[in-house]
């Protein structure tokens, strides 16, 4: 059995405006940084064998803090960058239904085969996503690892491992800096626990991607 643990990025001030990211590389800001310090410390009891990360530097940023705790390097995994939005990237839903109504109705409704034009399909995000998790488990197997991550690239795991639909609309929150923690075994991806966050206050929960 493989254990991962998926970690959303701390916050950045695009979070805190309600703008879309995707592929904009964000830092993270003063309370993304102590985000990350209370998710290392909380996080060090337990071991990693490897510790990967989006190759955003807001990911990449929140698994540095980890990884020093750890005294191991970050991994980059490319497969796991957040969703790209296209012309929905730097503007907040609210303007992007203003801007461009035919796109926020595909965006609402979760269409999986949309795009916004010059960006990536929610069915396309699933299949980079589920090609990186299986990379991940076959060079880790019987290992446990930590994966920082974007909410949604955490959106496609958790509802792969408790069977939702990817269609369906958000039924549950996704935390800056929570520990998500799942397992892989021969049959499939299992949820043992979500979005712990005992350890933060003031947390995000459903900001923008």
């Amino acid at each position: 059995m493989t254990r991962i643990c998926f970690i959303r990025h701390g916050e950045t001030d695009w979070n805190v405006a309600r703008r879309i990211q995707g592929h904009t590389d964000i830092p993270l800001n003063e309370t993304g940084r102590a985000q990350a310090l209370a998710m290392a410390f909380n996080a060090a009891h337990q071991r990693f064998q490897a510790i990967y990360s989006s190759d955003l530097l807001r990911t990449m940023e929140t698994a540095h803090v980890l990884a020093q705790r750890e005294d191991q390097d970050v991994k980059p995994l490319a497969q796991l960058r957040e969703r790209h939005y296209g012309v929905f990237q730097g503007i907040t839903a609210a303007e992007g239904a203003e801007l461009y109504p035919e796109a926020y109705a595909h965006y609402v409704a979760r269409d999986l085969d949309y795009d916004f034009e010059t960006g990536e399909s929610l069915r396309a995000l699933a299949e980079r996503v589920s090609h990186g998790i299986d990379w991940l488990v076959r060079h880790h197997s019987g290992q446990t690892i930590a994966a920082v991550s974007h909410s949604g690239v955490l959106d496609v795991i958790y509802r792969r491992a408790t069977g939702r639909p990817l269609h369906t609309p958000r039924d549950f929150v996704i935390p800056n800096c929570a520990l998500n923690w799942f397992h892989f075994d021969g049959q499939g991806w299992h949820l043992e626990s979500w979005a712990d966050r005992h350890y933060l206050h003031d947390v995000l929960t459903e900001s923008p991607e």
